[in-house]
């Protein structure tokens, strides 16, 4: 494989993962501010624009209205507060459509300019798989909340939304590094490798959690820490670990200590690693990662009363917490010198 030729499309691959991280977090924005359901309609190329004088604003306003979301939660809404709201679902529907030019356009040309060869082009269509996928998964969300008596779309759609935009991302990050990383730097590690897989595998279950936590709203029924409104062991007996408020949050924050602890374990044996081993310079990065997670959690949990602390704090935690399968997919991949398949 030639690298200094691959050079160019692994930093396309690269800035598309940030605009991926971009984009998740627009839709974190969109979540905590409520706009996920301000737009009524799907119009790929018409709907880019937003409503252009007074009158269109006010026929969005009255759309927005049949809904329920506006009869039971934001029926106080004027249209200042409704512009509010529009504008988060816009942004975030319009980087998407932006996010596919930047695909689309220069994939096209690299093909032209024959950078691609046929070793990249399966993975290529994967990618643009998994991108229409996460835009269908969007549109599907939303629909689900117009013409319904849903106020807030479903956690669980939510923790889908979400957990595709991660494995496309780790996907392009794996993708870049594997036409722009030479073999020399990656190494034969099966014990890292593995439990890097159990990290990976504890982590999912927790970022599926916390978009748990984000579409029930489920840091209300708790906002107290180290206990649980004085408890460690809160009733949980109605509603399942899916549904329960208290369950939610429990196993969320129980996943957190376990995961912290793994965490600490995987650093001792990455700093077993050789010294002049990527793996071993990449040895502190993920716990510092899984503290500033953790700290970003608790406050975020006792500020959650504080509506710009919460935004805010809620949008930081999500940043880290997509920064950690990063990391240890990165690891995994000097790990291991298996070919991506």
């Amino acid at each position: 494989m030639d690298l200094k030729k691959n050079r160019p499309v692994a930093i396309w691959l690269f800035t598309g993962a940030v605009m991926i991280v971009i984009q998740i977090l627009l839709g974190g924005i969109t979540r905590l501010t409520g706009s996920g359901l301000s737009i009524t309609e799907w119009k790929p190329i018409l709907g880019a624009l937003p409503p252009m004088n007074e009158q269109d604003w006010n026929i969005a306003f009255e759309k927005y209205k049949q809904i329920a979301q506006y009869k039971y939660i934001h029926n106080y809404f004027t249209l200042k507060d409704f512009k509010f709201i529009y504008f988060w679902e816009w942004l975030h529907r319009n980087w998407g459509r932006f996010m596919g030019i930047v695909f689309i356009i220069p994939f096209a040309y690299f093909i032209y300019k024959k950078k691609i060869d046929r070793s990249m082009l399966w993975p290529m269509v994967i990618l643009l798989v998994l991108g229409a996928l996460q835009g269908a998964i969007g549109w599907i969300m939303v629909a689900s909340g117009v013409g319904t008596d849903l106020v807030y779309v479903s956690h669980i759609r939510l923790a889908v939304h979400f957990i595709a935009a991660l494995i496309l991302l780790v996907y392009v990050v794996w993708f870049a590094l594997k036409i722009s990383v030479p073999d020399f730097k990656k190494l034969n590690l099966p014990g890292i490798k593995n439990f890097t897989w159990l990290l990976l595998l504890m982590v999912t279950v927790q970022l599926i959690y916390g978009a748990f936590m984000a579409g029930t709203h489920a840091a209300k029924s708790a906002i107290t820490w180290p206990s649980m409104n004085g408890q460690w062991m809160p009733d949980m007996s109605e509603g399942g670990i899916f549904h329960n408020l208290l369950a939610i949050q429990f196993i969320h924050r129980g996943l957190a200590y376990l995961i912290t602890l793994l965490v600490v374990l995987y650093t001792v044996m990455l700093y077993r690693q050789p010294v002049s081993s990527t793996v071993y310079r990449l040895r502190n990065i993920p716990l510092l990662i899984t503290a500033v997670q953790v700290l970003l959690g608790i406050f975020t949990l006792v500020y959650y009363l504080n509506p710009q602390a919460k935004l805010w704090l809620g949008i930081s935690h999500q940043f880290v917490g997509i920064l950690l399968p990063v990391s240890l997919v990165i690891v995994y991949f000097y790990s291991t010198r298996r070919s991506f398949r």
